[in-house]
């Protein structure tokens, strides 16, 4: 009987890490189609920045609405719809790839309909899990996106070369629409509190512990965003890279982005705290920027190691504060308290895209990337000390 809980976590597992990395490619991927936006539809970096930011519009006005629809109707429905949705708006973006308000606004409907991955499954990941190995199961959801990100820098810049931005687009709905009906056909809820002790359920945002959560992480955000949207252009006209070249590190950067915060989980389960752990990521995270604002002014092979450094310091701690807010929301709020810290999150780095592209433009890397260094450190001072367990039950797992 153990034996078959194990299976089932593994799969349920393997099923949010797969919906996680599909709907990423889309929502995260698209700065990988940076060069193709300029090329095939004549936009300025920071107007691909604004196409690029397009989808992060869409995930903040669909977080919340999908966080509900997890706690009231499970999380398979919730991600087999979202994905479902995500690949039918990216198959009808295919024929308007040429034309740049219609393409704009297909993947702003496209980052409503994935934004439903981030609501539901970690919930579902940590709905199955115990505590004391929940840390690593986010962890392995969390480095979906890296993986997901990395999928893009590799698949993305050579399909838009060979056949075009509308190329690339059908690529991410088969993605998506694959992963959807996995999760239809296989994946299954973890057990709920019933609706007696659900209506008992106290909000968990009558203090500031969440408020303070979700404020650390929108600032952690900024950075990532920043390293992920300009790493390859950086590496490309700042170094003099070849884009395949540029590509395949980068994705390779990426992967190592998923071990960190694999590592990253092992250490919050061993330590018995996500908030120590992700303190220290994030001060860390304000170091190697500092290094990396200095290559950049200096010319410096440092700034290109810093840069790759960067591509998984940035993400590292994403599963600390996801697991943080589940578990401190408990099974009734889970899916609205995650809704709510992906709002925060991308509403801190929707224009990140468009202005650092401006900053970029009219200030250099190494300015941008040194004024980035103040969001880790702000982040460092927010995070709030404690696990919180003692004012509120954490999520409980199958056992």
């Amino acid at each position: 009987m153990e034996e078959n809980r194990n299976h089932r976590r593994w799969l349920m597992l393997a099923l949010g890490t797969g919906g996680q990395t599909a709907s990423t490619v889309v929502l995260y991927g698209l700065p990988y189609l940076i060069p193709a936006f300029r090329r095939d539809l004549g936009l300025s970096l920071a107007g691909a920045g604004v196409l690029v930011a397009c989808p992060i519009f869409g995930i903040l006005a669909g977080l919340v609405g999908w966080g509900v629809v997890a706690d009231r109707y499970g999380e398979r429905f919730a991600l087999s719809a979202g994905l479902l949705s995500a690949a039918v708006v990216l198959a009808a973006a295919v024929p308007a790839a040429g034309d740049v308000r219609w393409l704009g606004a297909l993947l702003v409907l496209a980052g409503v309909a994935g934004s439903s991955v981030n609501s539901a499954s970690g919930r579902l990941v940590i709905g199955w899990f115990p505590p004391d190995r929940r840390g690593v199961a986010m962890g392995v959801r969390q480095a979906s996106q890296p993986l997901g990100t990395g999928l893009a820098a590799v698949c993305l810049p050579p399909i838009a070369e060979q056949v075009g931005v509308a190329g690339a687009l059908g690529f991410c709905a088969v993605l998506c629409g694959g992963s959807g009906l996995a999760i239809a056909v296989a994946a299954v809820d973890p057990p709920r509190p019933s609706r007696a002790e659900a209506a008992r359920t106290r909000s968990p945002y009558r203090g500031w512990y969440l408020w303070r959560l979700h404020a650390a992480a929108g600032l952690l955000c900024v950075p990532q965003f920043v390293v992920t949207g300009f790493a390859l252009v950086f590496l490309i006209e700042a170094r003099g890279w070849a884009p395949a070249t540029a590509g395949t590190v980068l994705a390779v950067a990426n992967l190592a982005g998923a071990g960190v915060r694999l590592l990253a989980g092992w250490w919050s389960d061993r330590a018995g705290s996500r908030v120590v752990p992700m303190r220290r990521l994030a001060l860390a995270t304000a170091a190697d920027l500092g290094l990396l604002a200095l290559g950049a002014w200096w010319g410096s092979w440092a700034g290109a190691t810093a840069l790759l450094l960067a591509s998984g310091l940035t993400v590292s701690t994403n599963g600390l504060h996801n697991t943080a807010v589940a578990e401190y929301a408990g099974p009734v709020w889970a899916g609205r308290a995650l809704g709510v810290h992906g709002v925060w999150q991308h509403a801190m780095v929707v224009l990140v895209p468009p202005l650092a592209g401006a900053a970029i433009t009219g200030h250099g890397y190494g300015w941008t990337f040194a004024a980035v260094v103040a969001f880790p450190l702000l982040a460092a001072a927010l995070i709030p000390m404690g696990s919180g367990r003692a004012v509120r039950a954490p999520v409980p797992a199958v056992r």
